[in-house]
């Protein structure tokens, strides 16, 4: 169909006919064309989600193992496997919390999750780590915020100011970030040895304000800019380029919809750290991790984990909707939606692997809560730009299904062999500190690790004053 209407054209352009047969020819290329660029679009997609699914792989290919077998203690087929045929299995000598040490030559091998459940070879906590300690040692030195001033008897002081109580609940970590900055070396008085500004209104705070409330925060927000941009000549030289805010409730997401400097110029540190979304761009913007606060050390990992995967929540979108329909009924993948009757740390105690699942947002708690309970966390949320993804090797330590790939889940997880998920799980003890706010911030804790994120996005060079 494509070759015929090439034909036509060059016939058009190369042979002298009369003009009853330029436009016949015309007619027939106009005819043909928008069938031959719909065959076309059928074949990129077509080529799009086999690439992106091991729904397309061949027969011999795909895992066999059947749907009661448990996790696999047998070296796993090629497609599954990070380890060639010769690869020797853990030393017998045990370390802390039951998982087993790695030899020399081991521990020189990496591993790599891809977002399809195959492996190849990084099991590197970091992408680069010399790089990170040393940029962390910089950062800790040289690195300075500038905090807009607010008084007590300012009006909107609950909102400007840091909470003078322990943060608590599921959108926490945006006030722990700004009780903890405040309190920091990071602080300067002086703004023109400032790297960033930071702009201390809290989005959580705003929404239960009854003075403005979910539909009145983005009126606040632009009147804020307004003020600081008249009353201050920070934001004005770099049109708030080094300028950031901090939000973890999802409305924040709509927030700078009537300050559009905020949002196309602004570092945006956000839990709703979603490619889809416009107002979210990668590199200029990060991640901010939704943590639910915990205190004291975490909890005796030695009991034995039974259960294959483990997820409880809400019915809210249509991934959550696919998974309930493929696995509700399910022996080894536990899918709860609603209350559950069992105690929720229990769950993720005894379960390998705990599955983030794509609500409302892209965005919960339960990386957090899996990494705390030392499970290895499941992420299953396209287009998620994770937190610390630019320090952090997530491959290390998660492993990325995409949705499509739900009917799939418990191939993928059963093809990784006892070997590979004590690599995956060893991992998960070493990152959980990454994902723990204090109130006194700890080295390396999530405060610090947010604010090696900002630095990395500093300017280059400061705006002159």
């Amino acid at each position: 169909m494509a070759a015929s209407s090439f034909y036509l054209l060059h016939n058009l352009l190369t042979r002298r006919r009369d003009s009853n047969y330029h436009s016949a020819a015309l007619k027939s290329i106009f005819f043909f064309m928008p069938t031959t660029l719909a065959l076309a679009t059928s074949l990129l997609i077509i080529l799009y989600i086999s690439s992106t699914s091991t729904l397309f792989l061949p027969h011999h290919l795909q895992l066999t193992r059947s749907a009661s077998a448990s996790v696999n203690t047998e070296k796993p087929t090629k497609l599954f496997s990070f380890f060639p045929p010769d690869f020797a299995l853990f030393r017998k000598n045990s370390k802390r919390n039951g998982v087993r040490g790695e030899s020399e030559d081991q521990s020189n091998f990496k591993l790599h999750t891809g977002s399809r459940g195959m492996y190849s070879n990084d099991t590197e906590l970091f992408h680069d780590r010399d790089v990170f300690f040393e940029n962390y040692k910089e950062m800790n030195r040289s690195f300075k915020i500038y905090v807009y001033s607010h008084k007590q008897d300012d009006p909107f002081a609950n909102v400007l100011l840091p909470v003078v109580f322990e943060p608590g609940g599921n959108y926490a970590s945006e006030s722990y970030f700004k009780k903890n900055l405040v309190n920091s070396h990071f602080i300067t008085k002086d703004p023109s040895t400032a790297d960033l500004f930071f702009l201390p209104f809290s989005i959580a705070r705003l929404r239960h304000d009854p003075r403005v409330g979910i539909n009145g925060i983005k009126d606040f927000i632009r009147d804020y800019i307004f003020n600081i941009s008249h009353e201050y000549p920070y934001w004005n030289r770099s049109g708030g380029a080094d300028h950031f805010y901090v939000a973890c409730h999802s409305i924040g997401r709509s927030a700078m919809d009537k300050a559009v400097e905020v949002k196309l110029n602004a570092i945006q540190i956000v839990c709703s750290s979603s490619y889809y979304l416009s107002s979210y761009v990668a590199h200029k913007d990060a991640s901010l991790p939704q943590i639910w606060p915990r205190q004291g050390d975490p909890p005796d990992l030695a009991q034995e984990r039974s259960k294959l995967a483990f997820f409880a929540g809400s019915r809210n979108s249509p991934v959550r909707e696919k998974l309930l329909q493929v696995w509700e009924n399910d022996s080894e993948i536990s899918v709860h939606f609603g209350h559950i009757t069992t105690s929720y740390s229990k769950e993720l105690l005894g379960s390998k692997f705990c599955l983030h699942v794509k609500g409302f947002e892209v965005n919960t708690a339960r990386i957090g809560d899996a990494l705390y309970y030392g499970c290895v966390p499941v992420i299953i949320a396209n287009h998620y730009d994770l937190p610390f993804e630019d320090i952090l090797n997530w491959n290390s330590f998660s492993i990325i299904v995409a949705t499509l790939d739900i009917p799939l889940l418990k191939r993928i997880l059963q093809g990784i062999s006892v070997a590979e998920y004590l690599i995956l799980q060893n991992n998960v003890l070493k990152v959980r500190k990454h994902f723990q706010w204090h109130l006194s911030p700890v080295d390396y804790d999530a405060f610090y690790m947010v604010m090696y994120e900002l630095w990395l996005r500093r300017s280059s060079s400061r705006v002159g004053s």
